[in-house]
């Protein structure tokens, strides 16, 4: 791979999808080659798994049909959008990866976490972010974030318990990868929160 592979994580409302597209103009403004994508989505089966994984429905919607849409959809992502533009030498931004699996299927679905890693090993055919920020922010203060601007999707809208799972779960992962995932506290303002991520990757891929 010749490119750069970096993720944003993070709760609900914490503000990752905004210091994503920042970053995405950013480099587009200085000339990079870069894409902007997301999961679930990304891909147009992607978008498609999307909206059943989004949308709220009166079935039951088992977590282990969950986590394998959501593998499903991340294999099409990696196959067809991913690995050819880093192969092309883009910097590819991600808003959610195997991550977010690990933290809403494992930590707050209560899923087998060793399950999941290798679904996502599975799915990825081995392929981890080069760099990986978690945006964090209190559980209340990501919710009141999202019901400000619109409603509640379908995992949106689980209990407050599932949130604090939700939130603990990104932290554990974060603490185990240290390497890979910056935590960056998203309380401060936007601005702020981009200039701590631009130091962070000039520091590391010289950008």
């Amino acid at each position: 791979m010749k490119g750069v592979f970096i993720t944003f994580e993070g709760i609900e409302g914490a503000g990752k999808s905004t210091q994503a597209k920042k970053l995405y103009n950013y480099l587009i403004e200085k000339g990079k080659n870069v894409i902007l994508t997301r999961e679930p989505g990304g891909t147009k089966t992607g978008e498609k798994i999307r909206e059943i994984l989004l949308s709220p429905t009166d079935e039951f919607f088992p977590p282990i049909a969950e986590v394998f849409l959501y593998e499903a959809d991340r294999s099409f992502h990696v196959h067809n959008k991913i690995v050819p533009h880093l192969k092309r030498g883009y910097t590819v931004i991600c808003d959610r990866f195997t991550d977010s699996t690990l933290a809403y299927q494992g930590y707050a679905r209560g899923l087998d976490l060793e399950l999941i890693r290798g679904l996502n090993e599975t799915a990825t055919e081995g392929l981890k972010p080069d760099i990986t920020f978690l945006i964090d922010v209190p559980v209340e203060e990501g919710l009141r974030r999202i019901k400000e601007k619109r409603g509640f999707d379908r995992i949106e809208n689980e209990d407050l318990e599932f949130h604090i799972r939700l939130r603990n779960g990104f932290l554990k992962i974060a603490e185990e990868e240290k390497d890979r995932i910056v935590v960056i506290d998203g309380m401060r303002d936007v601005d702020s929160i981009f200039s701590e991520i631009i130091s962070v990757l000039r520091e590391r891929f010289s950008f």
